[in-house]
């Protein structure tokens, strides 16, 4: 959701610790509810098991305290109803010297711990602190694994929540049945293929083949033969008759990948194809209908003049009737949760191993890094630290010193990202977000312009006073 990561800044100040603290003793409730407060932590007090039980659902983000000998509904049973609701709520018990038994029992069963009266105040801190951290874990691990889940259901399965993405998603339905050729643009590794594939799935064209050909991977020696077909005896070595890959693609969709590679002779070819929705193979004279949609993917920019001694402006204009220009990772880096947890949850599944808890060290490379592989890069690291081989901060970032670019260069980077998480996370909200940065607003708004941010992007349902 906007405005949401799951993927907290290590840098950012810790949440409060929170507790649900039950004693019917109402002397010792007041005491231990003054200690807490005093120690910065939230405190919900509760007489009875009952009252505390209304107040804790599954996402309930905080630890409960709870004496054992109480009225009504004891400390281990409500332990036990607690479990029920979610076995991972970090449960204290508070025993007195005849309960320990017990405490060991429920520790053995899932209790964070026990404490035996009378205990030191710093010594029930530091549980709370303790098993707080561990809740905060557990839910954001929790979120990530929904995140995955939620986004394989979409039916453009294509991540991310960023307004350029969401644009995309937008186009992509709006064109699906419409037949256009479409021109898609984007850096190595941001997903033109899964454009391309979700543009397919959308159409009226999806019962029928997706016929992907990478041009950049074809020997120029067989790229006519592979993509228009040939008879047999139509030149040395063609023993029989071949359909070509574009006329396998009759009836659903060609995707052509880095079609910028495609040699000038080729290009002439695949014009005339484009323009009459005819093929004629290879040593033939027999003239075949298609019923076809093109994709064509390109890391360049065609339009660009620099780029005519190799790519035809003719084909250009042909492709571009409809151009899907997909941002690098670090221009939506508020899409980086959303795709780590789509991309954790793949590797955990297919290497059966579960998600391990994430370090502050690689939450900052995450969130620091300039991916020049884009998601293909953070696909892969994903797939590192399931399999548990970023032992080492050293090992982990090995990408963060070759960053390109000057020091200067990289503050200015550091300080643009850092607004656009701000701004993300308070949904536009410029008193929060100038809260959060602290500095004044003519400085939040010159940098705004520097950097070239437009606030209106980040605007959810939270005030812009």
């Amino acid at each position: 959701m906007p405005g949401t990561s799951l993927l907290e800044d290590p840098r950012a100040k810790p949440a409060v610790p929170r507790v649900a603290f039950i004693d019917d003793d109402e002397e010792l409730r007041r005491a231990n509810v003054q200690t807490l407060k005093l120690h910065g932590i939230a405190v919900d007090a509760h007489a009875s098991a009952r009252g505390a039980l209304a107040t804790i659902n599954r996402d309930f983000d905080g630890v409960v305290v709870t004496d054992i000998r109480m009225p009504d509904i004891d400390g281990l049973q409500l332990f036990q109803r607690l479990r029920a609701i979610d076995p991972e709520i970090p449960v204290i018990l508070i025993t007195g010297h005849g309960d320990i038994a017990m405490a060991v029992q429920c520790m053995r069963d899932g209790a964070y711990d026990f404490l035996a009266k009378p205990y030191p105040p710093d010594r029930l801190v530091t549980a709370i602190t303790h098993a707080a951290e561990k809740r905060h874990l557990v839910l954001e691990n929790r979120r990530l694994r929904e995140a995955a889940f939620a986004v394989e259901a979409d039916e453009v399965p294509f991540i991310g929540t960023a307004p350029a993405m969401q644009r995309i998603k937008q186009t992509l339905r709006h064109i699906a049945d419409a037949d256009v050729d479409v021109l898609v643009e984007g850096e190595t590794g941001t997903g033109k293929e899964v454009v391309a594939t979700a543009l397919h799935r959308l159409s009226r064209r999806r019962h029928h083949a997706l016929v992907a050909i990478n041009c950049g991977a074809l020997p120029e020696s067989v790229i006519e033969s592979e993509l228009f077909g040939h008879e047999a005896g139509a030149f040395t070595g063609a023993q029989k008759r071949r359909i070509g890959r574009i006329e396998h693609a009759s009836g659903g969709t060609l995707f052509l990948d880095e079609i910028e590679s495609m040699p000038l002779a080729v290009q002439v070819k695949l014009l005339r194809v484009l323009e009459s929705r005819q093929i004629t193979p290879l040593g033939s004279n027999e003239v075949r209908s298609l019923d076809l949609r093109v994709v064509a993917a390109t890391k360049e920019d065609l339009g660009s003049p620099a780029i005519r001694a190799k790519f035809r402006e003719d084909l250009f204009y042909r492709l571009n009737v409809v151009t899907i220009r997909i941002p690098p990772l670090r221009e939506r880096r508020e899409d980086i949760p959303l795709l780590l947890a789509h991309y954790l949850g793949h590797a955990s599944r297919r290497f059966q191993r579960d998600i391990p808890d994430m370090p502050a060290d690689i939450k900052r490379h995450l969130l620091t890094h300039d991916w020049p592989g884009n998601v293909r890069e953070l696909a892969h690291f994903a797939e590192r630290f399931v399999l548990g081989v970023l032992n080492t901060p050293a090992a982990a970032l090995p990408e963060q010193e070759s960053t390109p670019g000057t020091l200067p260069e990289k503050m200015e980077r550091f300080e643009a990202q850092l607004i656009r998480e701000a701004l993300a996370a308070h949904q536009g909200d410029v008193r929060a977000t100038l809260e959060a940065l602290g500095i004044p607003r003519k400085t939040f708004y010159d940098k705004l312009q520097r950097h070239g941010i437009d606030r209106q992007d980040y605007t959810g349902t939270a005030s812009l006073s």
